[in-house]
């Protein structure tokens, strides 16, 4: 299965950085305006609408129209795994509903002193089978384009 990977540092420590990531709010000031990001709903695992922390079970269903071109694109997440330990802490949302065919995304935090680092992991999979596996290669601009904006944004936020 393809995958990308990117991670940065951050001058901010760990429970900073995990906090930041934690909630809806956090999806929203990493992403970068040019996605054209809507939250259209974010329900916890016992049902509850707009959870403070988005904990396993949890799903968030957005829309994003990247530069303002086409129809808005509806995305639904579900939060898998979520873990804090010592010095790291990572979680992991799945796409359920959505425009690839298959979307699990790691994001790790590594505490080092004032400092963390932050790595991102996608496995995907493109739609369209085989035409889907052709293009593959070419998916890595995307990424690297939209991680690098949303790294940035993440950096600005808490440095």
């Amino acid at each position: 299965m393809p995958t990308y990977e990117r991670e940065m540092r951050v001058e901010a420590p760990l429970e900073e950085v995990w906090r930041f990531h934690s909630g809806v709010s956090g999806l929203e000031a990493a992403t970068p305006d040019w996605m054209g990001l809507r939250v259209e709903s974010a329900t916890g695992p016992n049902g509850e609408p707009d959870p403070d922390v988005l904990e396993p079970g949890a799903t968030v269903t957005l829309s994003i129209r990247p530069f303002g071109v086409g129809p808005r694109q509806r995305w639904t997440s579900a939060i898998t795994e979520r873990e804090r330990a010592d010095g790291t802490a990572y979680f992991r949302d799945e796409m359920v509903d959505g425009p690839f065919e298959r979307w699990v995304h790691t994001h790790a935090f590594y505490g080092d002193g004032d400092e963390t680092l932050v790595r991102d992991r996608v496995e995907y999979e493109l739609p369209f089978g085989p035409l889907g596996a052709a293009a593959t290669p070419f998916s890595r601009v995307g990424f690297e384009t939209m991680f690098r904006a949303r790294h940035r944004l993440t950096k600005a936020a808490l440095e």
